[in-house]
């Protein structure tokens, strides 16, 4: 029987693990991710995103945590998108302050349908998707364009082509909801 000497890949895993969570001096993941990666890109300068207490969103109170949208996840997917989407449509030097007060997610759950569906989200359109949120528009120059409040909806969102055909993305029906709102243009928000 041969005895290895040293230490397995294994177990050097195990060991920086360890010292991530023991937070060791002798690596850490500041160290370790480059900087590109920390710093904040111009679009996020530009349009930030705020949520009003998350947890009491009606996609959360509604579904509890039946499926992995309802954690934290969509907030961040949803987040990420509005930044880009916004940052496109943005004239130049121009800041807008989204802040999210309500989201219910597009579909629904139907327990009825026994066990075996017990995390399928059904689509239909008596479940459309809905956001609700204020928005401030400022331009360059520091005066406020625009601000006001708005419900997002889309009735027929089924139908009403906002989405690519093939389109796989779980938040496709929402982020086209954010996405038609964001079209109008900076003018018309």
């Amino acid at each position: 029987m041969k005895r290895s000497i040293g230490m397995s890949q294994r177990n050097i895993a195990f060991q920086i693990a360890i010292a991530l969570c023991a937070g060791s001096p002798l690596f850490s993941l500041a160290t370790a991710m480059p900087a590109a990666a920390t710093a904040t890109s111009p679009a996020d300068a530009r349009v930030s995103v705020t949520y009003v207490n998350p947890e009491k969103f009606s996609e959360a109170t509604e579904f509890n945590q039946q499926d992995s949208y309802n954690g934290s996840r969509y907030l961040e997917s949803l987040k990420a998108f509005l930044i880009k989407r916004a940052a496109k449509m943005l004239p130049a030097g121009d800041r807008l302050e989204v802040t999210i007060t309500d989201i219910k997610l597009a579909g629904a759950y139907e327990p009825w349908h026994g066990p075996n569906f017990r995390y399928v989200r059904f689509m239909k359109d008596v479940y459309p998707p809905r956001i609700d949120l204020q928005f401030k528009l400022v331009g360059s120059d520091g005066q406020v364009l625009r601000e006001g409040s708005r419900k997002l909806r889309n009735l027929g969102y089924l139908q009403s082509g906002l989405t690519r055909p093939n389109d796989t993305d779980p938040l496709r029906y929402d982020k086209g909801l954010l996405d038609s709102w964001l079209r109008r243009g900076p003018d018309k928000l």
